[in-house]
């Protein structure tokens, strides 16, 4: 899924009230995390993520790694902050601008 420049803004809107709900360490991309943001998502449509400091990997990797593997897409990343997006595909709750 490829979002607009519209529909990116719309969702950095949305996630700058949100308070992130995973961190990743020095253990980086597990695939216990990656499971972890799989049924994260079985809830929520809209994921933050903070990249800790003693974790050595490019923040801006692992969001590619975990939209990757997660089916997922990269909204931003801003410095150590990872915005992911998977839309429901049963019931929505993000109505997404055209």
């Amino acid at each position: 899924m490829n979002l607009t420049s519209k529909q990116r803004s719309y969702l950095k809107g949305l996630a700058m009230t949100t308070e992130p709900l995973f961190q990743i360490g020095k253990g980086s991309v597990t695939p216990e995390f990656i499971e972890a943001i799989r049924e994260a998502f079985n809830t929520r449509e809209l994921l933050k993520i903070t990249v800790l400091k003693n974790c050595m990997d490019d923040p801006r990797e692992i969001a590619s790694v975990v939209a990757d593997r997660t089916g997922s897409v990269v909204v931003q990343v801003i410095g150590k902050k990872i915005v992911l997006y998977k839309q429901d595909k049963d019931k929505p709750r993000i109505m997404l601008p055209k």
